[in-house]
């Protein structure tokens, strides 16, 4: 009897580990934007990986600094502001080296930086991953127990996995969204473009002149220039 429950035990947390990788790569292919896909990752590795709090944190090429980008958890202390540099913390130390790594004990590791928000936390062991895409390290997923706890190969196997995952929806995500922000641009120009040249054929404006009147109306009435471009665009059309 107690094989058969364990058997089924393990089976269950399979099909639990199969549905967050599942729903992740759904991530992947929709068209949710950055944030939304960031809080999809921790809410479900937190779910998975049975964590009192899922952390991930993004490297900011700005400053070439880590920064905590989301968590399910809604502690105000721990959603507070704050960044790693490479190889600083245990954050920093697995982007360094691109190895996962285990923590009985947070309160006890001379690498862990944020020692007094783990006590106020109640954290004790973390499980922390890199984030690798294209042979470059994006981010960190750390994830957090309440209790003492020894990671098993397996939760260590699925997590990676799930960072694997992270990190492609993140990029393709990135990716997608710099596109629409060129499209949409491109849109926009020969919006204006199309409205110039209605305003030089009925006013008999020149190029710069047309420009200037759209630009100034943008102004004056608080509204983007392709909003009042495409209201040039529509009267020409009715």
């Amino acid at each position: 009897m107690g094989i058969l429950s364990s058997d089924m035990k393990k089976e269950g947390t399979f099909e639990r580990h199969i549905e967050a990788l599942t729903r992740i790569s759904r991530a992947i292919t929709s068209d949710r934007y950055i944030e939304d896909i960031l809080r999809l990752i921790v809410t479900v590795t937190a779910e998975t990986m049975h964590s009192k709090i899922c952390a991930l944190w993004l490297l900011d090429k700005g400053d070439d600094t880590f920064k905590l980008r989301a968590t399910q958890s809604i502690s105000e202390d721990y959603l507070k502001e704050r960044s790693l540099k490479i190889g600083e913390g245990v954050v920093g130390q697995v982007a360094l080296t691109r190895e996962p790594r285990s923590v009985v004990n947070v309160l006890e590791d001379q690498d862990y930086k944020e020692k007094e928000l783990a006590k106020k936390e109640g954290l004790v062991s973390m499980l922390s991953v890199p984030m690798v895409v294209k042979d470059r390290v994006i981010g960190v997923i750390n994830c957090y127990t309440s209790y003492s706890h020894e990671f098993t190969e397996t939760e260590k196997n699925v997590l990676i996995t799930v960072a694997n995952e992270a990190a492609v929806a993140i990029e393709n995500t990135e990716l997608m969204v710099k596109s629409k922000v060129i499209r949409e641009e491109l849109e926009t120009r020969k919006l204006i473009e199309r409205a110039k040249d209605i305003l030089m054929t009925r006013r008999d404006m020149s190029g710069q002149e047309a420009f200037r009147w759209i630009q100034k109306r943008s102004m004056d009435v608080r509204k983007s220039m392709r909003e009042i471009a495409e209201a040039i665009v529509l009267t020409e059309e009715i």
